[in-house]
């Protein structure tokens, strides 16, 4: 198990060392009003406790994501723990932590409103449209999957349709009612259940000394798919993920002090980056091999082998604990997907959200369209997902870069995984069959043409925007109170 807990420990010294390296590059304001304060409105714009914050921002990215990804992502072998663990500490923290501080720096704004502030017009239409598709992916893949747990849980005793239902009534009531009615008082309560499902595993997995394979570069895909770039899309949540920047600015919103920034979205990445080991060591460990693993997830997907893992980990009354904690993980993603889509739209067309009916408007639509897309196949709704998810994070880095650059300050730590994960999105697309359909070869090599343009036309842009002092943080000052 040298490879699962020494991931485990790297994530932990990561956030203690690396995460304060990249506060320092950021450099926090202590004494700057924050949005919870000067644009407080008790529905959206609510100081909350940094506690409260922490708790919220997981359950908010931690959704099945960085379960049944690592889970499937398992296939290729212990590799899957790399990207893991050099993902959340340099690529996913970052991405999560700088989205969630420049947005504090502007009024909570959304990734859309960012990406038209320091990319230009055009990107905010584009980054609008993309962001409110991946929240209504994010929302129908979510509701799906907790349904299916819950069906398998009460052995089809209730019907899926019943299931679904409640699920969307919970999500309408979170999205509408201010955060601090529903999303912060029942968190708490999720959390316990999260924390029983992931460290009552990854507790067993060490107690019964699980054989968890130790650290390989070999490709053990039975299927033998490409590492490049297909683990990189397939393990989002838990690495990198778009998601999060859909997210963080709810907690922006109600954050009360930029010092709590770090361990509120980068501390909480981490946290997520630890879920994602766990349950990445336990599909590797637990079903006879790669080949085992790879025919239960054809018969049952992911889900089947959450069931698996946790009822052989935890017994029957433990067991039915851990897999309720994980059907809490993707409901409150869910709902603060659904409630993240609302927020955008409001501030793309300007419309206020203190009346009910306001948000009622912009609301009963993406639900609508959400329970039709509940009738699409779950495995063709994942593919389209991670490719959104991933092309988001793209976005929010490239955001997060040029903030950085024009400041005068390291945007290196957010370009290089910028960069990265550019190549890696792009050569998927060209390369899949949702996508372009071409060979790996010809998508490696047009994913390296248009990440190279894409980084030249980006220093272009961002000199100018430099030369001509683009102002990168809402005006403050003469705003008084200070958590």
């Amino acid at each position: 198990m040298f490879t699962f807990l020494g991931g485990i420990v790297l994530l932990i010294v990561g956030y203690f060392t690396y995460g304060k390296f990249v506060e320092k590059v950021f450099g926090v304001n202590e004494v700057r009003s924050t949005p919870a304060f000067t644009h407080k409105d008790d529905v959206d714009y609510v100081p909350m406790s940094t506690s409260k914050n922490s708790l919220i921002q997981l359950l908010n990215i931690a959704g099945v994501g960085p379960i049944f990804g690592p889970i499937m992502g398992a296939l290729y072998g212990p590799v899957a723990f790399i990207w893991i663990v050099l993902g959340a500490i340099f690529a996913g923290a970052v991405h999560d932590y700088l989205t969630g501080m420049i947005s504090i720096r502007n009024r909570g704004a959304h990734l859309p409103e960012l990406a038209g502030k320091f990319l230009g017009k055009f990107m905010k239409h584009v980054v609008n449209a993309f962001a409110i598709l991946l929240l209504l992916l994010v929302g129908t893949v979510f509701v799906t999957a907790p349904a299916g747990l819950l069906h398998n849980l009460m052995d089809g005793k209730v019907a899926m349709g019943i299931i679904l239902g409640a699920i969307f009534i919970y999500y309408i009531l979170a999205t509408l009612l201010p955060v601090d009615k529903i999303i912060g008082r029942l968190y708490p309560v999720f959390g316990a259940l999260l924390l029983i499902s992931a460290v009552g595993v990854g507790a067993m997995l060490v107690i019964t000394g699980a054989p968890i394979p130790e650290l390989s570069l070999t490709n053990f895909h039975p299927d033998n798919a490409a590492i490049f770039p297909l683990l990189f899309l397939t393990i989002s949540c838990g690495a990198l993920s778009g998601f999060h920047a859909t997210q963080t600015p709810i907690i922006s919103r109600t954050t009360q002090n930029e010092k709590q920034g770090r361990k509120i979205f980068y501390g909480m990445m981490i946290a997520e980056g630890i879920i994602a080991m766990i349950w990445a060591a336990a599909a590797m460990s637990l079903f006879d091999g790669y080949n085992g693993l790879n025919d239960l997830l054809a018969n049952g997907g992911p889900a089947a082998i959450v069931s698996e893992a946790s009822t052989l980990m935890l017994g029957a009354v433990g067991g039915t604990l851990a897999v309720l904690g994980v059907i809490v993980l993707p409901i409150t993603s869910g709902d603060t997907a659904f409630r993240s889509a609302r927020m955008i739209i409001a501030d793309y067309f300007n419309f206020s959200q203190k009346k009910f009916t306001s948000r009622l408007w912009i609301a009963l639509p993406l639900f609508v369209i959400s329970f039709a897309l509940t009738k699409v196949d779950f495995t063709i709704l994942w593919r389209y997902f991670s490719w959104a998810n991933q092309s988001t994070a793209v976005i929010a880095l490239w955001v997060a870069a040029m903030y950085l650059f024009i400041a005068k300050k390291n945007y290196w730590i957010a370009m290089i995984p910028g960069i990265f994960m550019t190549m890696a999105t792009t050569s998927y697309i060209i390369n899949a069959p949702i996508g372009f359909g071409q060979s790996l070869t010809v998508a490696n090599i047009g994913a390296a043409i248009i990440t190279v343009a894409i980084t030249v036309i980006f220093f272009n842009a961002a000199k100018k925007a430099r030369a001509n002092n683009v102002q990168l943080d809402e005006d403050v000052s003469n705003w008084n109170r200070v958590a």
